[in-house]
């Protein structure tokens, strides 16, 4: 997965984020305190977030003017936290340009960021970032397409496990469908040029994880990643690619197909701006995203030196689960897996080992997220996953599971509950069938996958039991 090593980078360079306006980006800087557990990362929310206006289909919108102002509050660089308060202060990017130096010195922002957010927007200030040198001329024109959105620090749908690890993004760039950040998911990662039993054991994880209701999250790298992505989709689940370029460019260039099938069937993620081309410093920087989102991160195959391995670290730096499949003593690619193994992660054989160990706090993910979005669902906890002894077996309920027509204390709910079949039916037929938005269904659908009452494929949802 995130191969530290793809532009040749320097698996010991410090991560230098590029800001974006869609979704904030910033540079990496100051690590924060280990995660919370998941309920406590989603009651984390800031309760006084920036307000999202909705359009006719649901898709977050944000004003040109607001874009373009976050655009230059990620091109300021330094320290993101800082840049965090100033958001968090003024409530929306525009807000914090147009308060001026007085509240830029008092959230702390260094004399160069002052410089920089003096310095008027153009191609200066974007090539000075590392963009394209027409990055606002890009950004409008990549917000205007449909299924494209940009996530703020400030905003409700800012995934609440990446806001709770170390040095999150100040936004991040979405295509495809944003409330996939938040489901539950594990990181696939592992060598760029992998063995054949290598690949063969990615896939065969991949697969298993994505039939057993988690997403699996990866950097879209040569190999390993490329493999955990094209799985997970083939299986009918869920994938999140997390990008070290700007969300409209695959790295690798052959990954073009992919990328556009990810965005379509799933979700692709960055913090940098549209246009922005490959760097070293993008990767590991990535990796800490990829890391972020994940309940836990599985390393497949690795060599000592590998960007697998800090993703790794930085998963155990967010407070995740790390886990490393075994291999042969005379395999290199094994001796990365073997290292994290005795450093403590977990030897896992098969991806039910995996389901079972991440459970717990994936219901504590899908109570906090339910909670977060006032979802008044009867009944007790469902479980989000039981993993059958090969760990295939779909999404699941309690042992004592709700009946056919389960009634719900939200009428909304019910209304969706009805229109729900056990074949799979379109988002626009669910928007006829209830009249809701695409807004509303995509957050209620969430958690009602969660509880295990839903489950999706290929964009389509019907009951589960």
């Amino acid at each position: 997965m995130p191969d530290a090593s793809d532009p040749n980078p320097n698996l010991n360079s410090t991560p230098n984020p590029t800001p974006d306006p869609r979704l904030r980006a910033e540079p990496p800087g100051e690590p924060r305190s280990p995660a919370p557990p998941a309920e406590a990362a989603i009651d984390a929310a800031p309760a006084a977030a920036a307000r999202t206006v909705v359009d006719r289909s649901g898709a977050p919108v944000r004003s040109e003017t607001d874009a373009l102002a976050l655009l230059r509050l990620l091109a300021a660089g330094g320290s993101s936290a800082a840049r965090r308060a100033l958001l968090d202060a003024c409530g929306s990017a525009a807000a914090a340009l147009a308060a001026g130096p007085s509240a830029w010195n008092q959230a702390a922002l260094s004399s160069a960021q002052v410089a920089r957010l003096r310095t008027p927007a153009g191609e200066a200030l974007w090539r000075e970032a590392g963009w394209a040198d027409d990055a606002d001329r890009r950004l409008l024109d990549w917000l205007a397409q449909p299924g494209r959105q940009l996530i703020a620090w400030t905003d409700p749908d800012y995934p609440a496990l990446l806001r709770r690890a170390p040095n999150p993004p100040l936004a991040l760039f979405v295509a495809g469908e944003p409330g996939l950040l938040w489901h539950p998911a594990v990181a696939v990662v592992g060598s760029r040029s992998p063995t054949p039993a290598g690949s063969g054991n990615a896939a065969d994880f991949a697969r298993a994880l994505a039939r057993s209701g988690l997403a699996v999250t990866s950097g879209l790298a040569a190999g390993i990643d490329a493999t955990a992505h094209r799985a997970a989709l083939d299986a009918g689940g869920l994938t999140v690619a997390v990008l070290g370029t700007g969300p409209d460019l695959a790295y690798p260039r052959r990954h073009a197909d992919l990328l556009a099938r990810i965005a379509a069937e799933g979700a692709v993620a960055s913090e940098y701006p549209p246009g922005t081309q490959a760097r070293p410093a993008h990767f590991p920087a990535r990796n800490r995203i990829v890391a972020g989102l994940s309940l836990g991160t599985l390393v497949v195959e690795a060599a000592e030196r590998s960007g697998a391995l800090i993703t790794a670290r930085l998963a155990a730096e967010c407070g995740r689960e790390v886990f490393a499949v075994p291999g042969s003593i005379h395999n290199p690619l094994a001796r990365g897996c073997h290292r994290l193994i005795r450093e403590g992660a977990g030897l896992v054989e098969s991806a039910a080992e995996v389901a079972a160990a991440l459970a717990p706090v994936a219901a504590e993910l899908a109570d906090g997220l339910r909670r977060r979005l006032g979802a008044p669902i009867d009944g007790g906890h469902a479980a989000v996953i039981q993993a059958g002894q090969d760990g295939s077996g779909p999404v699941s309920g309690d042992a004592d599971p709700a009946p056919a027509q389960a009634d719900f204390a939200d009428p909304d709910y019910q209304s969706l509950w009805n229109a729900l079949g056990f074949d799979p039916t379109g988002m626009d037929e669910l928007v006829h069938r209830t009249g809701l938005t695409t807004a509303e269904l995509s957050s209620m659908l969430l958690v009602m996958e969660l509880e295990g009452r839903v489950a999706a494929q290929h964009g389509r949802y019907f009951r589960n039991r």
